[in-house]
């Protein structure tokens, strides 16, 4: 009589695991890294870090989503606390895209402490489905776009 051994397949141990995603609101973010997050959206092609930095100064509440210290996501708003809050720049790097990332990071914002009292958020997006699932509503098109040129920005 032979012995047979089954065959156990092989996990890796707890610690070579790579670390769960994180979330930090208002992280130190550095612009290096955004930049090259946004390098990967249509949208944002060309911006540049000195202007992801001043854009980061000027932003009023940021959630970001890490892979250890690696920056895979990022969405900011722009607000008053009280009437009105803008999202923006919602982004998540394309290997991590499909994972929930960016919508936990819209969710996150919508219910932020700080944000609590703000009774309408707005965002522009070339993505509806998306944030029709998280419960945003197109039916209320009253936004108006007036657009500085390149050109112009530089003079």
């Amino acid at each position: 009589m032979t012995s047979r051994r089954s065959r156990i397949p092989y996990t890796k141990p707890a610690s070579a695991l790579k670390p769960a995603v994180t979330y930090a609101d208002h992280a130190q973010i550095d612009p290096n890294q955004l930049t090259r997050l946004f390098q990967q959206a249509p949208w944002a092609k060309g911006r540049t870090t000195e202007d992801a930095r001043a854009m980061l100064a000027n932003t009023d509440l940021t959630v970001s989503a890490w892979d250890g210290e690696e920056l895979v996501g990022f969405g900011r708003v722009l607000t008053d606390y009280v009437y009105r809050a803008t999202i923006w720049d919602v982004i998540v790097a394309k290997p991590y895209q499909g994972r929930g990332i960016g919508t936990e990071i819209v969710q996150r914002i919508l219910q932020h402490p700080r944000l609590k009292k703000v009774e309408l958020f707005w965002l522009c997006t070339r993505m509806p489905g998306f944030y029709e699932r998280l419960g945003f509503s197109s039916k209320e098109q009253t936004g108006m776009v007036w657009s500085r040129t390149k050109q112009s920005r530089l003079e």
